[in-house]
């Protein structure tokens, strides 16, 4: 059953009022990987009444006003995608399509779209109900932070949209929690995962630097970084406090990790896998394409790469969903009538990470002085594939699944790294989860840019490129692997580009036509090295480029884009003229 976006259906449903209205800025889709549609379904299931406000205009109240006001608190969202990144690209050009707006047009998410709906909200409504931020858009501008776009540091974004409360986070557990304290008539500021705003600081709090400190001093704001980034495991992390202005953002710790049964249960709530039909009508919305058909098996990730916000926003512990949740979704799925045959998706942040886990972390928390993966595997993480390959081949058995592809990526020096059951796995993965190619994210070549990006070195990818091929010949099947790769990242110079061109040439057998330019996003460790200039872990100078003809000179090198053009326009040029 789809959540309420009009009065009408308020009243089908015999309410007279919601108790949350959600206001997002993806068109409404109810699938398991929409997290305003999650949010949504927990609340219900909780038994509070909630309402969903998709993409609203925000040049009038015709869609503010539409479902009243709650009773309990508004949930504002960006959306699936920081709204920043949605609208412009790494090279400030202006992004024309969206994947989360019916037909495809990107004009319906506004520019800091958390700011925007909040004001929004306040302008229409005085004297209103909570306002509470959540999703990846605030999670990531929870605390003083820089910002790519305005190239300097912001506050917290809570101040900046007035909001009362932020929930980071996946923020299931919060949301239902904030939402039982504000019924019961309780100051929600014990509500792990929360943010709040408080002109004091609260008992057993660490101070971080001001924004006004952070915001002059460059080595200030790292060591902000480093204290707040250290602070993000549940078991081993402590309050936060932060001046902001003449009053301190509030960071509680960070809400415990669901179990699987929890995941469990959040998974098996009623999903309808479809757009709205009050947005259908406004045309198709791409992304339903892609997670339709697929399966969540896990969330979390351990690989912390630089450049990546996951272990900020969804943990550095994984936690996976049990077989028997998995199987039962999908033989929901094979009964939807659209279903061809086709698992288009089966994993999480990264595929591979299902069932493994370090039992340390349980316990203790995560290692504050090392990582799971980089510079190599920990040994105490026990990788073993056994899991995944037992709940591939019961998903390969279950009556109108043809196919079940792995589409989301996997960590090749994991699979490396596994001697009990990685090959076996790699063999499984090549006759009967390929769909054609297999995506690894090897980003650059390079040792120095690899150790600033947290990446292993480019030894693992040759190796695990051999065996996939020989696999893949041995199976007697036409597919290949493609290879994420980043032009522009801190530490990557213009020289660096050139021999990753000719390393994917080489090695790779390869000319990239797609390589992304590195988006310095909020709360990344990549991203306090674009904004100051050195390595955080040594303190060394590190390049960084800056201009945007730079970073697309970058960019050219290696797809030879720019050469292709300047060839082109040399041959017009000795083109004879007409007389």
């Amino acid at each position: 059953m789809f959540l309420p976006t009009t009065k009408k259906e308020i009243k089908q449903l015999g309410w007279d009022a919601l108790d949350v209205i959600l206001v997002t800025g993806d068109s409404y889709i109810d699938s398991p990987f929409i997290g305003v549609a999650v949010i949504g379904k927990v609340l219900r299931h909780a038994g509070f009444r909630v309402g969903i406000i998709a993409q609203p205009d925000t040049e009038s109240d015709q869609d503010i006003r539409r479902l009243g006001e709650p009773k309990l608190f508004w949930g504002v969202t960006g959306g699936c995608v920081d709204s920043m990144v949605a609208n412009l690209t790494a090279t400030g050009k202006k992004r024309q399509k969206d994947d989360y707006t019916p037909g495809g047009i990107n004009n319906r998410r506004p520019d800091r779209a958390t700011i925007v709906y909040a004001n929004l909200i306040r302008k229409y409504f005085k004297n209103t109900a909570p306002i509470v931020l959540g999703g990846i858009e605030a999670s990531l501008r929870r605390v003083a932070h820089y910002d790519f776009w305005s190239n300097r540091i912001r506050r917290s974004v809570l101040f900046d949209a007035k909001a009362d409360f932020l929930a980071y986070g996946m923020a299931e557990k919060s949301v239902v929690e904030l939402a039982g304290c504000l019924k019961q008539g309780k100051t929600p500021h014990d509500v792990r995962g929360l943010c709040y705003i408080s002109k004091q600081i609260p008992e057993e709090c660490i101070e971080l630097p001001t924004y006004e400190t952070c915001a002059k001093d460059k080595d200030a704001f790292a060591n902000m970084f480093h204290l707040f980034y250290r602070n993000n495991d549940p078991i081993i992390a402590r309050p936060l406090a932060q001046r902001q202005d003449t009053r301190f953002l509030v960071q509680n710790p960070p809400a415990f990790c669901l179990s699987g049964k929890d995941l469990d249960a959040v998974h098996d709530l009623e999903y309808e896998r479809e757009l709205h039909p009050f947005y259908r009508k406004q045309g198709d919305v791409r992304a339903l394409e892609t997670i339709r058909f697929s399966i969540a098996t896990h969330r979390g990730c351990y690989g912390e790469c630089n450049y990546c916000a996951i272990a900020v926003h969804q943990g550095r512990q994984v936690t996976w969903r049990s077989k028997q949740s998995i199987l039962a979704e999908a033989r929901q799925i094979t009964a939807h009538s659209e279903f061809k045959g086709i698992i288009a998706d089966v994993g999480g942040p990264t595929a591979n990470m299902y069932g493994i886990e370090c039992t340390r972390k349980n316990t203790k928390g995560s290692c504050t002085e090392k990582r799971c993966l980089f510079p190599k595997p920990c040994v105490k993480l026990n990788i073993n594939h056994a899991r995944q390959r037992s709940l591939l081949k019961d998903l390969r058995g279950i009556s109108g699944i043809r196919k079940v592809v792995i589409a989301s990526g996997i960590r090749h020096d994991m699979i490396l790294a596994d001697q009990v059951s990685g090959t076996r796995y790699l063999e499984e993965v090549v006759r009967h989860h390929v769909s054609g190619q297999l995506k690894i994210a090897p980003e650059h070549c390079q040792p120095h840019v690899l150790q600033k990006m947290g990446k292993p070195g480019s030894e693992t990818v040759l190796k695990f490129k051999e065996m996939f091929y020989q696999l893949t010949k041995k199976e007697g099947l036409n597919q290949f692997l493609t290879y994420y790769l980043i032009a522009a990242h801190p530490g990557c110079t213009e020289k660096d580009m050139a021999v990753l061109k000719s390393f994917a040439s080489k090695k790779l057998g390869l000319l990239p036509e797609q390589v992304q330019v590195f988006t310095p996003t909020p709360s990344t460790y990549s991203s306090l090295m674009y904004w100051t200039g050195k390595d955080p872990f040594t303190g060394e100078p590190c390049f960084v480029e800056k201009t945007i003809r730079g970073k697309e000179r970058q960019k050219n090198i290696i797809t030879g884009r720019g050469t292709k053009k300047r060839n082109q326009k040399r041959n017009q040029n000795r083109r004879p003229k007409n007389k």
